[in-house]
């Protein structure tokens, strides 16, 4: 008899997590950066959310080694630009999935992938799985991961071009003609939520799949400054940003068929996600390393 097990510790949820984190060396193996350098400034990023070490000294003890490394595609958070709305002032962003309702049909997962237009193997909104027993007699386990839209991103905090970055509404967005695909946002991630794109595409299995990109590329992505391939970089879920500006959910929101996700604004407290999120039954994923995750869970 097939059980889904949603009922599992908070602390059990963060080990299911743990499993689907890519390693580290895998992910920079074919980067054209300096791999150890990326690895070490992950490490210290996390210890910087953590408040293990000051930010000035995570800034100092690294900024020599990433002007050798990267140069003139260094980037100062200065200049980064501003791309909240102004009628957005105020809003924070968040989500909570209720896991008892979740069954795991992945409708998510294929409703993110076609508004999004990911690539082959890519998937913004994944269900991870874990399965416990013998058959007939096995229990499944479900996790929907999304982008946590951390708080405290280490991802920003690693990038050297400042093409990750947080805006005032709490999301985490990612500015394609910034990033140079580096890959130190994707090992400093704790969660895996983020994906290198490759260049690849179903253009051979499916007719006119180009002829509708991706929201984060766009039709007319013009010419790249920074000299990469206007493809390889890294990607990741933004809560569907482009539908927000639009006044819609998120593409995996609006087609959960258990309805057991819901979004809005954390900061109104008359709003369902604020009340769920307080409730005892809410949790986040490895609250213990400090990175305030705008994704809560309802075991």
């Amino acid at each position: 008899m097939l059980f889904r097990k949603n009922d599992l510790e908070p602390e059990d949820y963060s080990k299911l997590a743990d499993g689907f984190v890519p390693n580290p060396d895998q992910v920079l193996k074919t980067s054209r950066y300096d791999s150890d350098l990326g690895k070490n400034m992950a490490k210290d990023a996390r210890k910087v959310i953590s408040g293990d070490l000051d930010i000035k000294d995570f800034h100092q003890a690294y900024s020599s080694s990433l002007l050798q490394e990267f140069g003139e595609q260094m980037t100062s958070e200065e200049t980064l630009p501003n791309k909240t709305n102004a009628s957005q002032s105020g809003v924070r962003w968040g989500m909570v999935i209720d896991l008892k309702k979740c069954v795991g049909c992945d409708t998510c997962t294929v409703s993110c992938k076609a508004e999004n237009r990911t690539p082959p193997g890519m998937s913004y909104n994944v269900v991870l799985e874990t399965i416990k027993g013998e058959f007939p007699n096995i229990s499944v386990t479900n996790l929907p991961r999304p982008c946590m839209q951390c708080d405290k991103p280490p991802c920003v905090q690693v990038c050297p071009t400042r093409a990750t970055y947080k805006m005032k509404d709490g999301i985490v967005v990612i500015d394609n003609d910034r990033c140079i695909g580096c890959r130190y946002c994707m090992v400093a991630c704790p969660y895996g939520a983020r994906s290198y794109d490759f260049g690849n595409s179903y253009e051979d299995e499916m007719l006119g799949y180009n002829d509708i990109t991706s929201p984060e590329y766009g039709m007319d992505r013009g010419k790249r400054k920074n000299g990469a391939i206007p493809e390889e970089t890294v990607r990741k879920c933004n809560f569907c940003y482009h539908r927000l500006q639009r006044g819609e959910e998120p593409a995996c929101v609006e087609t959960c068929i258990g309805d057991a996700r819901y979004f809005g604004d954390l900061n109104d407290p008359n709003s369902v996600v604020s009340k769920l999120a307080a409730s005892s039954r809410a949790f986040r994923l490895k609250e213990e390393l400090g990175t305030e995750p705008r994704v809560y869970y309802l075991r």
